[in-house]
């Protein structure tokens, strides 16, 4: 194939959206908004028990939820397409605005820096990263083990935000996890023993992060530092078993809450169809709170009544960012065709058996025809 060929297609067509899965993606997106509404909060005792419980798992979940979703990419023309206009252009466009504003606001970046991420546009990054490594944690014998050994080692060096590399080879774990996933074990996880197990798990975990979470330190729970580096400044020892221990409360977590998601279609499945939206869009309005009308120095004064009203606040903004309406507005911009930037895909040929081409058998003669 020349350089000027079409590509390839792939030849299976869009598979339909799985109910359970767009259910699962509408409760974490209701965590990934209320844990972003109370980070200005958690210098409360109140705030940072729900925010570190939040933390614990809302990105596991998020992140193997992914994983899953995208166990079948092989790099086709249809897949690499979507990776540039759902990934790469929103990337720079979100990355590029949310660096702006903070530099009008706050001075901050001194200039813009859009191959290191500084919030939202890190996980779009993450997903382009994980997305075309995908074939090779396929094909490992031991992926998962390898995944998790790099997750332990990379808090040991010195790693640069460059396309948010840090957080991408800590989390790496429950994104091969979400690969190596089917449906079998998705199902199994509804079973009425283990989902009243896991309700145990949940409500437990919940009160110890409301009982003890004002001695813990938070910054754990955004997988970016180096072990000895402010705030840990810990051994490696200390470092990789804190790391595991997070690993391992986060998988835990992460498949209880799955065992608890509706299997059946509701408004949350049709919500849960949209979450891009709501994830790409929710932090401008964080932002723009924060900054113009300082709301969360506000806030603070009122004490646990304001950690429920954030916690409301962001379920309202949360529901609405997944309408349709916003949708349909801001498709063009955060999911744009681009035919104007790719080459049209070479359709499917029929490939003749390579068996069939060396064999030294010639194919047989036709009959002669006979004359009438």
């Amino acid at each position: 194939m020349s350089a000027l060929d079409p590509l390839p297609v792939a030849t299976a067509s869009p598979k339909e959206r799985v109910a359970y899965l767009d259910n699962a993606r509408y409760w974490v997106m209701l965590l990934v908004v209320i844990g972003h509404s109370l980070t200005e909060l958690v210098v409360m005792d109140s705030a940072k028990g729900v925010y570190t419980w939040i933390y614990l798992f809302h990105m596991p979940f998020f992140i193997l939820i992914s994983g899953y979703t995208a166990r079948h990419y092989v790099g086709d023309f249809r897949q690499i397409r979507r990776i540039v206009s759902t990934l790469i252009v929103p990337y720079l466009l979100v990355e590029t605005s949310l660096q702006l504003i903070t530099k009008h606001y706050d001075d901050e970046p001194t200039h813009l820096m859009i191959l290191s991420p500084q919030w939202l546009g890190w996980f779009l990054a993450a997903l382009f990263i994980w997305r075309i490594t995908t074939p090779i944690w396929r094909a490992l014998k031991y992926p998962i083990t390898t995944s998790i050994v790099i997750s332990l080692l990379a808090g040991l060096i010195e790693i640069p935000n460059v396309l948010a590399l840090p957080k991408v080879l800590a989390l790496l774990p429950f994104w091969v996890i979400g690969l190596h996933m089917n449906r079998e074990l998705f199902m199994r996880l509804g079973d009425w023993r283990i989902r009243i197990a896991s309700v145990v798990v949940l409500a437990g975990s919940f009160t110890i992060c409301q009982l003890n979470s004002h001695d813990w330190e938070t910054q754990w729970l955004l997988w970016k530092a180096r072990y000895s580096e402010e705030p840990f400044n810990v051994g490696p020892w200390e470092g990789m078993m804190t790391r595991g221990e997070l690993l391992l409360v986060g998988a835990l977590l992460t498949f209880a809450t799955l065992s608890l998601i509706p299997r059946s279609r509701s408004i949350t499945t049709v919500l849960g169809g949209r979450t891009f939206y709501c994830y790409l869009l929710h932090g401008f309005i964080v932002i723009w709170l924060d900054r113009q009308f300082d709301l969360w120095a506000k806030l603070e004064e009122h004490g646990a009544a304001s950690v429920v009203g954030c916690i409301i606040a962001a379920v309202i903004l949360a529901n609405i960012l997944m309408t349709k309406p916003v949708a349909t507005v801001f498709r063009p911009l955060f999911e744009p065709r681009l035919t104007w930037l790719f080459r049209e895909a070479e359709p499917p040929s029929v490939r003749v058996p390579a068996s069939s081409l060396e064999s030294p058998t010639p194919p047989p003669a036709a009959p002669p025809v006979k004359a009438p």
